[in-house]
C-alpha cells in the first residue's frame, strides 16, 4: 500500500464544518469498499484548498471515489510521511492549524532532504510556541507539506527561519474537532 497526496478544492461542495464532517464520513465508507482509506484531510478555512492523504494500492481506488462525490482532483502524488509513524497519525487527533508548502529545489535528493531535516529540526526549540507535527514529502521530490500547531502565521515563519527552510505558501487550516 502506498500513501498519496491529493490536492483539491471543496469550495461549492461544502461550506460548513458539519458538511465537511458528513462528506468525510461518506468518503471513508466508500473508500473502504475500494480497499483504500483516508488517512487525513486538511482544509483551508475558506474551503478553497483541500489536502487529502490516502492509503491505497492504486490511484483509481481513491480518485474514482472523489469524482463520484464531484470533488475535483487537481494533483495526485505519491508521498512519504516524515516526522511521525503512520499508525500514530491514523490514531491521532492532534491539533494542526497551519500547513506550509515548500517546492523543493531540483538538486535535492530524498536522502539529502532527510539528513537536512534531522540536522535542523533541533532548532524548532528556539520557537517553543510552535509545535511541528509531520511532513509529507512527494516521492518525486517536487514539494513537501509541513503541518504545525502555532498561535499565528508569524510564529510559523519564525519556526521555518529557525530550521532554515523556505516557505512557498502558508495555509491556515480548519481546526480538527
Amino acid at each position: 500500500m502506498g500513501l498519496y497526496l491529493v490536492e483539491s478544492s471543496l469550495k461549492g461542495i461544502v461550506s460548513t464544518k458539519e458538511e465537511l464532517n458528513q462528506t468525510t464520513k461518506s468518503l471513508q465508507e466508500k473508500l473502504a469498499a475500494n480497499n483504500a482509506s483516508l488517512i487525513e484531510l486538511q482544509v483551508s478555512k475558506d474551503f478553497t484548498r483541500a489536502f487529502f492523504i490516502f492509503e491505497g494500492e492504486k490511484r483509481a481506488d481513491f480518485t474514482d471515489v472523489l469524482r463520484e462525490f464531484s470533488i475535483p482532483v487537481q494533483l495526485v502524488k505519491p508521498v512519504r510521511l516524515v516526522g511521525k509513524d503512520l499508525e500514530e497519525v491514523k490514531k491521532s487527533n492532534e491539533v494542526v492549524n497551519y500547513l506550509v508548502e515548500w517546492n523543493i529545489p531540483e538538486d535535492i535528493t530524498m536522502e539529502q532532504y532527510l539528513a537536512r531535516k534531522q540536522k535542523n529540526s533541533v532548532h524548532y526549540q528556539e520557537v517553543p510556541e510552535v509545535k511541528f507535527s509531520r511532513t509529507y514529502v512527494c516521492e518525486d521530490m517536487t514539494k513537501c507539506l509541513c503541518f504545525y500547531d502555532a498561535p499565528d502565521e508569524e510564529a510559523v515563519k519564525r519556526a521555518r527561519k529557525a530550521v532554515q527552510t523556505p516557505i512557498d505558501s502558508i495555509t491556515e487550516i480548519l481546526p480538527n474537532e
